[in-house]
């Protein structure tokens, strides 16, 4: 049977579930007492659950009463026994749902922490809460015995690999990995490949485009056309506000015809508005970031932010695009969509997750109220909604100072 790719919160039924990972395989080996069940795909499967696969192996083993046996190095994981595939399956879902979903909001971009008094804890980098294991579960032994290996503190530069959605990567080559449109070619595509890439998937992206503005798009009511375009020209009018120069406040700037274009094309995809950025010039002006932060996104900032990561991936290169994004946070919600003053921390998060925004410019960003983008009260207002995740960030840095200590 071929291996396919499922959710990984099986009971979502919605097939642009951001969350996947490759259906569990199981093949049967051996004969009478000596028969066991391999798991051939066990590797792939933990690492699409950001944990390691001795953690499922372990708890398959708990569950089932059978003896496990493990070869990392040749990636062999071995449950005694023979067991039916659906039944592992089931099981893996009850592992998802005690050692990886959020506790709170049932997301599974989670990280296990394990805690000075040997507690186990589900870090949620999507909610920010941290969620209790049920330590009476046999799992829970071996996992305080064989913790998570530790991840690195990511500092100013430095970024976690992580497949690019869209294809979008830094390198042009398809490969995974953040780099940036200063970047030279050496190693990767040409710019004639990378067309050549952006074209394809944009051809395979169209469905997707389509079902989202049938979903979720703007209002497209004349009125409110109209009611966003008077929005869209006042906004971009104080857009350069301490950026750049002062010639393109011009209503036929690059930066007001990139703001025209987005407000106007609602449905499009990450590669079209990338190809609308290269189109005008913009890839490399870091305040091209600040025109899309608030204008490509809406209301729905928070479904829009994944579509959209790999344009902020690909422009992304150094801490003043980020202030950039930053001050279009500060615009989108202190200006245009208040509603979403509350959900800064959520808004911070998925930007920080897709690695565009370090620790140290958001801590910084944080802690200095600026007229730069808005008024001085808005801008008040706007950093204090991102308090929990400023406190959140002072919490990840404590726990891995403890943990150094330890």
């Amino acid at each position: 049977m071929a291996s396919g790719v499922v959710n990984i919160r099986r009971d979502v039924d919605d097939k642009f579930y951001r969350y996947r990972m490759p259906l569990l395989m199981t093949k049967i080996e051996g004969k009478g007492n000596g028969i066991k069940t391999v798991i051939p795909n066990m590797s792939d499967v933990a690492r699409a659950l950001s944990r390691p696969p001795t953690y499922p192996t372990k708890f398959f083993g708990s569950e089932l009463g059978a003896q496990t046996s493990i070869d990392e190095k040749n990636d062999r994981f071995i449950v005694n026994g023979a067991h039916d595939a659906v039944r592992l399956r089931e099981l893996l879902d009850a592992f998802i749902d005690k050692f990886v979903l959020c506790g709170a909001c049932k997301n599974p971009e989670t990280d296990l922490i394990l805690t000075k008094n040997e507690m186990i804890v589900r870090d949620c980098k999507a909610c920010g809460v941290r969620s209790n294991v049920d330590m009476r579960h046999k799992l829970t032994t071996y996992i305080v015995k064989n913790p998570p290996k530790k991840k690195g503190k990511r500092k100013k530069g430095e970024h976690a690999e992580a497949p690019s959605p869209a294809g979008l990567d830094g390198n042009g080559s398809g490969e995974n990995g953040r780099g940036s449109p200063d970047d030279d070619d050496e190693g990767g595509g040409t710019d004639d490949e990378l067309t050549r890439r952006l074209k394809a998937e944009a051809a395979e992206l169209n469905p997707e485009a389509t079902l989202e503005k049938e979903d979720w798009s703007a209002d497209t009511s004349p009125e409110a056309v109209k009611a966003r375009m008077g929005a869209l020209q006042a906004g971009v009018a104080g857009l350069t506000l301490g950026n750049e120069d002062d010639s393109d406040e011009d209503a036929d700037s690059p930066y007001s015809q990139l703001g025209r274009w987005v407000q106007e094309n609602r449905e499009a995809s990450a590669v079209e508005v990338f190809k609308k950025v290269q189109e005008l010039g913009l890839e490399k002006k870091h305040k091209a970031v600040q025109v899309l932060a608030q204008t490509l996104l809406t209301e729905n900032a928070l479904v829009e932010i994944p579509k959209y990561a790999p344009v902020f991936v690909k422009m992304i290169s150094s801490e003043k695009h980020q202030k950039s994004l930053l001050g279009g946070i500060e615009r989108l919600a202190g200006l245009t969509h208040p509603e979403l003053i509350p959900a800064i921390p959520k808004i911070l998060m998925a930007f920080y997750q897709v690695d565009v925004l370090d620790e140290e410019v958001v801590k910084q960003w944080g802690t200095h109220v600026s007229k730069k983008y808005v008024d001085k009260d808005t801008s008040k207002k706007v950093r204090k909604a991102s308090e929990p995740f400023l406190k959140w960030l002072d919490e990840a840095d404590d726990d891995d100072d403890d943990e150094d200590d330890d």
